[in-house]
């Protein structure tokens, strides 16, 4: 197999030194890089061949290597993914990036010994002040690429919006600072990370600036946006996304109830109560297992029922849309499984020394989760064809007749009551 192409090794495409003499480094980071993506079509190619796939274009990627910065192209699939886990490993820009917070631990007067621990903690023993500049750089231009791009060419009909708080330096005393992020999926069925930002705390202006800069850069056709109940967000994202419905989350939605009842059997109960209402597969049925459930907790816990039945509306906007989507709109499982990614790279660290190195890490990470998204749909094409089906927008759900309602409520009440049949005897073994 030949790697390298002949002409690449052509004495007129020798890159030189401006007295003509061959510059060896350029040479070396040149034939590196072009023996990796060879290597990459290579391995790609004979995968394809052993299941019966095909090749679907290029995702690059900046690594810095000993000889220099070499562009990876590596190659996408048609079906499934394709890392080259044997070239690269899959986050080594951000312990690139956690390298580069660390230097600036020593730049901003951080104890030598803490410095030392996390940097130990990282496997980092030491880096010259050219290397930590040039790996900054890199991933400064990356998180900027990523925040800047145009996101007008396809609507995005479900967006997911959180905040994680991490401890940071400012103004010359820690606070814990809010990092606030924006997830959105395409009318395709592909995730893609639209806004990342540090802000002082949750509040109203900061998430409406926020959402304003996201909107801006050509976000549109957003339909259901799904978040916790903070009242700042729902306002700014009834302010900024005029017509799009909000989901509150009904994973916080059940903590919210829990947190009402004191004592943890109560507790226990509020929560085995509400949660088999979110898995039905009918809306009708969900309805009236929610209604039921209020009922329920009126009798055990009247503040979890009050905060239940105040959230109906926006609980179980769901179900306004494909019966396939609802698992994932539901809640914002999405979200929090971004934020626990952003806490473990930020663990070591623990006390960021400035706004910068914390913007940079958390791009970075987001920078590698966008990537990890381009791999695979979130939803399948078809079933996002579901909400734009024009059948589908123009049939109204009829009122059940009292015999159905009734039908409905033996339903539920056999559901909730198997729940909690259940939950006994797997507490009682």
């Amino acid at each position: 197999m030949e790697i390298i192409p002949e002409e690449a090794l052509a004495a007129s495409r020798m890159p030189r030194f401006e007295d003509g003499t061959i510059n060896l480094q350029e040479l070396i980071r040149r034939l590196t890089e072009t023996v990796v993506n060879g290597v990459m079509d290579a391995e790609a190619d004979e995968m394809c061949a052993a299941h019966g796939n095909s090749r679907n274009g290029y995702r690059e990627r900046r690594l810095t290597t000993c000889v220099g910065t070499i562009t990876m192209r590596v190659p996408k699939l048609r079906t499934g993914s394709f890392f080259p886990e044997d070239v690269i490993e899959r986050y080594q820009r951000v312990d690139r990036a956690l390298v580069a917070a660390v230097s600036e631990m020593y730049a901003t007067g951080t104890s030598t010994r803490k410095v030392q621990q996390v940097a130990r903690a990282m496997g980092v023993d030491r880096l010259s002040k050219d290397q930590v500049s040039a790996m900054a750089r890199s991933l400064d231009e990356d998180v900027e690429e990523l925040l800047s791009r145009d996101l007008s060419g396809l609507r995005t009909p479900y967006l997911w919006l959180d905040a994680t708080y991490v401890k940071c330096r400012r103004d010359g005393r820690v606070a814990s600072t809010a990092v606030v992020t924006a997830i959105g999926c395409d009318e395709r069925g592909w995730r893609h990370v639209l806004g990342i930002a540090v802000v002082d705390t949750e509040s109203y202006d900061s998430w409406l600036g926020f959402l304003r800069g996201v909107r801006a850069r050509g976000v549109s056709g957003v339909r259901l946006v799904t978040s916790d109940a903070h009242e700042g967000l729902r306002r700014a994202v009834a302010e900024v996304f005029q017509g799009a419905a909000w989901q509150r989350c009904v994973v916080h939605l059940m903590r919210d109830c829990m947190r009402e009842a004191r004592g943890g059997q109560l507790r226990r109960r509020v929560g085995r109560i509400v949660a088999p209402v979110f898995r039905a597969k009918d809306a009708d049925v969900v309805r009236a297992m929610y209604h039921l459930a209020c009922d329920m907790l009126r009798e055990c816990c009247p503040k979890a029922a009050r905060v239940l039945e105040d959230a109906e509306p926006d609980a179980l906007a769901y179900l306004d849309f494909p019966a396939s989507h609802w698992k994932r709109l539901r809640t914002n499982n999405l979200q929090e499984r971004t934020n626990r990614e952003i806490k473990r790279r930020s663990k070591v660290v623990q006390v960021f020394p400035s706004v910068a190195s914390l913007e940079r890490l958390v791009g970075a990470v987001m920078c590698d989760q966008d990537e990890d998204w381009s791999d695979a749909r979130y939803f399948a094409e078809r079933v996002m064809a579901e909400l734009y089906d024009e059948k589908r927008e123009g049939t109204k759900a009829e009122p059940p007749t009292p015999e159905r309602r009734e039908e409905l409520l033996s339903i539920a009440r056999k559901a909730i009551d198997a729940s909690l049949e259940l939950a006994d005897k797997m507490e009682a073994a």
